[in-house]
């Protein structure tokens, strides 16, 4: 595409031709060259924001937090241990039968050993519970992988599409100041008329404008990706790439069976399904009867110590073991509503993993669509661009031969700026569909080329 201007402007004067070498030399020294070292690929800059965005790192502490959780919830399967110190000041001594009365400085010592053994599948669900929530947070931890590769690759492309705007602009610059110059030196001989000049300016004065905008999107691209990557907003940093095609041959129905085994929200529904389930169990526990063994030792006396009484020699300590079972036979429904609240919320994460599977679809099936739109239009675009380049270098000779008109040189150079500014739209949005559809179907591709199945 940029390639055009030496072909249609060679017929112009040699003046115009110095002047359009001098101000492309300017423009192409503003971009970074593919060797620069330092500079990220499209593939490096995913990779660089996939190490060190805070979103990331957010996410993977939700997924460590879950695994402790885990752990946490593990521990109810085993004993707790408990102990207990205490002292007690009375006013006098108490000299009744019990030895506790005895003295008016009494200190106390006690340890308690429980260990559960049937919780109506309660402890036993809340670990399954913890441990699917802990496979549904490292899903959580792909999910936003996933979304942070199409964000930077989303605005990588963007950066490229407004670098090629930028040089179209500057293209277009070009050209109106060579056609100025030619529509000038008309003038001066009494070729042309003076409005001829004046639009030529203005168009001129339109274009410089143009370019200033389109040099500005290319810095607000490059700060977005700074901040994407963790860099600071104003780093120099240089984005390497083009928009070049990169040909994409899976079909509709491999997408879809992909996009049902790969991606991570319907990973992360499928676990809230179980996890329901898991609480609906929970909920269940109170129909049944909690059995639990306990294991008691206690000491007493008049000392910190806790040895026994030095008036008296009475046992001062004391052990004991037991099993006990507790059944709530009735709670006014409490336990009943419970469960039937938590058996309809299984109902609802059901119908929202189907539901969620039709948008899945829906969204595979729409940006496949998208992704064969955009490659046909890049077919035409690029047709449009040839056609319009030859359209400008006609209009161009025969306005040099006086027989065509200024007006139909800037019609025409407005053609062609119009035309490359298609093509460029379709190649971007082409790139960007392509990006939004290994997302869509769970595929990690920061280079964009073909993964294996």
């Amino acid at each position: 595409m940029h390639v055009v201007k030496q072909k249609f402007l060679l017929p112009l004067t040699l003046a115009a031709v110095l002047v359009w070498s001098s101000a492309a030399a300017a423009a192409n020294a503003t971009m970074p060259d593919a060797g620069t070292a330092g500079g990220y690929n499209l593939e490096q800059a995913v990779l660089k924001a996939l190490q060190d965005n805070p979103s990331i790192r957010a996410a993977k502490a939700g997924d460590l937090a879950a695994e402790e959780s885990r752990k946490a919830a593990r521990g109810g399967f085993g004993p707790s241990l408990t102990g207990s110190y205490g002292y007690l000041k009375s006013d006098h001594d108490k000299p009744r039968r019990d030895f506790v009365q005895y003295e008016d400085n009494l200190y106390t010592l006690g340890v308690n050993l429980t260990q559960p053994l049937f919780t109506g599948f309660n402890v036993l669900s809340t670990y399954q519970k913890a441990a699917l929530e802990k496979e549904q947070a490292a899903a959580q931890v792909d999910n936003a992988e996933l979304q942070l590769i199409l964000l930077v690759q989303e605005n990588f492309l963007q950066l490229l599409a407004a670098r090629e705007n930028q040089r179209s602009a500057a293209d277009q610059l070009e050209r109106l100041q060579s056609q100025l110059k030619v529509t000038q030196a008309f003038y001066d001989v009494g070729l042309n008329p003076r409005i001829d000049v004046l639009q030529a300016e203005r168009d001129v004065s339109d274009a410089e404008d143009k370019l200033l905008q389109a040099e500005n999107s290319v810095q607000t691209q490059i700060a977005r990706l700074n901040t994407l990557l963790n860099l600071p907003l104003d780093a120099s940093a240089s984005y390497l790439g083009r928009l070049d095609f990169v040909p994409f041959s899976l079909t509709l129905e491999e997408c879809l069976e992909r996009a049902y085994r790969r991606r991570p929200d319907i990973f992360i529904a499928q676990k809230a399904i179980e996890v329901a389930r898991k609480d609906r169990t929970i909920a269940q526990s109170g129909f049944y009867p909690q059995i639990g063994a306990e294991a008691d030792y206690s000491r007493k006396g008049d000392n910190p110590v806790v040895d026994g009484s030095s008036a008296m020699s009475t046992e001062f300590s004391e052990w004991s073991v037991g099993v006990s079972a507790k059944w709530n036979l009735f709670d006014s429904g409490k336990d009943y509503y419970a469960q039937s609240a938590a058996a309809q919320v299984v109902n609802r994460v059901m119908a929202d993993e189907a539901n969620l599977r039709q948008e899945v679809a829906f969204e595979v099936k729409s940006r496949h669509l998208k992704l064969s739109e955009a490659a046909k239009r890049i077919k035409v675009a690029q047709k449009t661009v040839d056609q319009a380049a030859e359209a400008y270098r006609m209009a161009v000779a025969r306005y040099q031969a006086q027989v065509g008109t200024n007006t139909d040189v800037l019609d025409a150079q407005a053609s062609l700026t119009s035309a490359e500014a298609a093509l460029t739209s379709a190649q971007a949005e082409y790139l960007v569909a392509l990006a939004s559809l290994y997302v869509s179907i769970g595929d990690k591709n920061p280079s964009l080329h073909m993964t294996a199945p």
